[in-house]
């Protein structure tokens, strides 16, 4: 009889582990979602909603032996997991990666693929009818939609906010200092250690203006919120055993246990172990998985398997539109070239789209 993996949420960790896998498991992905959002192409959308189509893989070529479930998981347990319906799907081992939510259109939050498509139409709309736009947050959503609208609609008159003194102050100083001079080389105004005082929305663009602590005042125009992720956790929080961490990620073991069920794991955004909330920094997670769910699956213990070691610093790739950008790569930071050839001009569409089966 065959080892039974369930694995909750269909991003990145989730899609890619069930394709892996299912030569050797019994392998149930259950999302609630008909179609994967690559994430990377959805900022670029808000300005070029041409490329929309191509950012949302419908999931039906993803698995050959698996199964996709479209549903949404209400409860785990140690025997499996049960969905909104009432149905269960029974696992040996269960794998929760539901992932996080930021503000719309570029995640689709609440309402599903058709709804993220009439907020794509609608806050393109908004963008489109403005001269004016300002971004609050300098994470990688905020600085990437920054230039993202500075590259196609040069016209405009865009103003990023960031709390912090400089942008990417966790990174070598040199990231940070390129991308604001690049900013500010096409035409945006960067105001750094500043924050919001009159926010209308943490999680919708709006037409208003701004007030900030340093006493400026932003004149009314399309407002981005992007000031960071809160993970998906709440089907973790029931769980015994459970600890809440940061920006509501779930604290986990050095196996990626994050409760007293031996045989239930968390990884991606849900989890809080070292990694940021960033795709590059996670995806170090799938190895790790792969090799101990097989693991697992030849009959070995947890406690038998090499613990996960969290990235030190985890690469970013921040572009600037199609053109520009740079990246910090581990051991040294990249300008244009590289940060165009390995993000920028194709974000990565062409790899989503082989894994999913779609030409």
């Amino acid at each position: 009889m065959s080892i039974r993996i369930a694995i909750i949420g269909g991003g990145y960790i989730g899609a890619e582990l069930a394709q892996d896998l299912e030569e050797k498991a019994e392998i149930t992905l259950i999302e609630q979602r008909t179609h994967f959002v690559h994430t990377p192409a959805m900022i670029r959308a808000v300005v070029d909603p041409s490329i929309l189509d191509d950012a949302l893989v419908p999931y039906d070529k993803l698995l050959q032996r698996g199964r996709v479930k479209q549903a949404r998981a209400t409860k785990v347990d140690e025997t499996g997991v049960t969905l909104e319906n009432g149905e269960r799907v029974e696992a040996d081992y269960i794998v929760v990666a539901t992932g996080s939510e930021n503000a719309m259109p570029f995640k689709p939050n609440s309402g599903g693929i058709e709804q993220l498509r009439a907020d794509n139409a609608r806050i393109h709309g908004l963008l489109q009818a403005t001269g004016r736009v300002t971004i609050v947050g300098a994470g990688a959503v905020g600085t990437e939609l920054a230039g993202e609208i500075a590259h196609f609609m040069p016209e405009k008159e865009i103003t990023l906010v960031s709390g912090t003194p400089t942008l990417f102050p966790d990174m070598p100083q040199k990231l940070g200092a390129s991308l604001k001079a690049k900013l500010e080389a096409a035409g945006v105004n960067v105001i750094l250690g500043s924050r919001a005082e009159n926010l209308e929305s943490l999680t919708a663009p709006y037409i208003g203006d701004l007030s900030l602590n340093n006493g400026q005042t932003v004149p009314a125009g399309l407002v981005f919120p992007a000031i960071g992720s809160r993970a998906t956790s709440e089907i973790l929080a029931a769980l015994p055993g459970v600890s809440k961490g940061s920006a509501n990620r779930i604290k986990v073991d050095s196996w990626m246990r994050p409760s007293a069920l031996p045989n239930v794991f968390a990884a991606g955004d849900v989890a809080e172990m070292g990694d940021a909330m960033t795709i590059v920094a996670t995806n170090r997670q799938i190895p790790w998985l792969k090799k101990s769910l097989l693991a697992l699956v030849d009959g070995k213990k947890v406690e038998d398997l090499k613990p996960y070691t969290p990235w030190k610093k985890a690469p970013i790739l921040v572009p600037l539109g199609p053109e520009k950008g740079n990246s910090f790569l581990s051991l040294f930071t990249a300008g244009d070239f590289l940060t165009r050839k390995i993000k920028g001009e194709g974000l990565f569409l062409q790899k989503t789209h082989k894994r999913f089966g779609v030409n």
